[in-house]
């Protein structure tokens, strides 16, 4: 008697089951992060109004609402759910890790409004925390319906395309990471590390045409190198990891492009195609280009040397004019908060992307 064929999303899980993709936590982690930012931005002024932080509970119905704002509450928070769900789908049981998502999400926005207690710039409410309570549930019933079918897709997809190596997926968020700092009109194209701003350094190169010329050249060929060799170690042999390469930076500055035209003034949507970053660009590429003939152990060094590089420069560099208009431009809009997050990831990034160079090329 023939045995029967296994059903289509068995063999599927078959499939995968070597593969184990830790990117839904990765996700998780650094949705949560944002959520943390957005809530409690600007982190300034904080001070003990004397009433208790719990007080919003049992205040009643805010007296000021909108359905845009409510709307937005419960949105922001269904990725969450759905992220949190997705990372708890290994607990027992179709419903525990759904309604453990909507615990965590619960008790995330709970201490978020607590904090905003404490914030003159925020006014925590019982909507909100209800709201975003709504939203994470939302999203962690995805889950049951659509959660094991996209987390298949997402590992196969991820078994096609990226190396075989461990914490790939970490990589591949700190990529995307990278690509939200492009949003900034306001640096240095590709540029990244900039502490100035946060530890009120004035900076120790006045402004000259040439310097900031040959400056701004050296940060974008650092970069380029930096950024392309990373993505290059993660990537899968077979997945045609030059043409990638190609569109991952054609999607970069795509990306630059639409934020000065959005943000700023769409007359200055290429206002980061400077002589500078032309000739940056074109070395660049030409150094990566010979670089990923290189095998992969130097690539890691190369990259990590690089970026080591491209941070000391940016904190060198004197400010640059279009930057400091830009930015006055911004903080006249709705964006200030946004630009408060791309500059910090913006600066926090090298620090995050080299202990990873560190690790990944120990186990290469």
């Amino acid at each position: 008697m023939p045995s029967p064929k296994p059903a289509a999303g068995s063999a599927s899980l078959n499939k995968i089951a070597p593969l184990r993709t830790l990117l839904p936590r990765y996700l998780a982690l650094a949705y949560t992060a944002l959520i943390v930012y957005a809530s409690l931005h600007p982190f300034t002024g904080w001070r003990d109004s004397g009433m208790s932080p719990f007080a919003f509970l049992d205040g009643g119905w805010p007296r000021y609402w909108t359905v845009f704002d409510l709307a937005i509450n419960i949105l922001a928070y269904l990725p969450l759910g759905f992220l949190l769900a997705l990372s708890l789908r290994r607990l027992p049981g179709r419903w525990t890790p759904a309604f453990t998502a909507l615990l965590l999400g619960a008790l995330i926005s709970f201490c978020l409004e607590c904090l905003q207690s404490w914030l003159p710039s925020r006014v925590p409410s019982n909507l909100d925390l209800a709201s975003n309570t709504m939203g994470a549930g939302l999203g962690a019933l995805l889950t049951i319906w659509h959660g094991e079918r996209f987390f298949i897709r997402v590992a196969l997809l991820q078994q096609r395309l990226l190396a075989p190596i461990q914490h790939a997926e970490f990589g591949l968020v700190l990529i995307g990471l990278w690509l939200l700092t492009q949003l900034s009109p306001e640096t240095i194209l590709f540029g990244t590390g900039d502490l100035r701003h946060l530890l009120e350094i004035t900076p120790a190169v006045p402004y000259a045409a040439h310097a900031f010329f040959a400056l701004e050249t050296a940060i974008i060929v650092c970069n380029t190198i930096a950024i392309g060799l990373i993505t290059r170690a993660l990537l899968a042999d077979q997945s045609s990891p030059h043409v990638t390469l190609i569109v991952f930076f054609f999607l970069a500055l795509s990306i630059r492009t639409l934020a000065a035209a959005v943000l700023v003034d769409p007359l200055n949507a290429l206002a980061w195609l400077t002589p500078g970053a032309a000739l940056g660009l074109l070395a660049g590429g030409v150094l990566l280009s010979v670089m990923l003939l290189l095998p992969v152990s130097l690539r890691i060094a190369l990259a990590g040397l690089a970026l080591m590089a491209g941070t000391v420069l940016v904190n060198l560099t004197p400010p640059n004019p279009y930057s400091a208009a830009a930015l006055a431009t911004w903080r006249q809009g709705h964006f200030l908060n946004f630009n408060g997050l791309t500059r910090l990831a913006a600066s926090f990034w090298p620090f995050l992307a080299l202990p990873y160079l560190t690790v990944l090329g120990r186990r290469i």
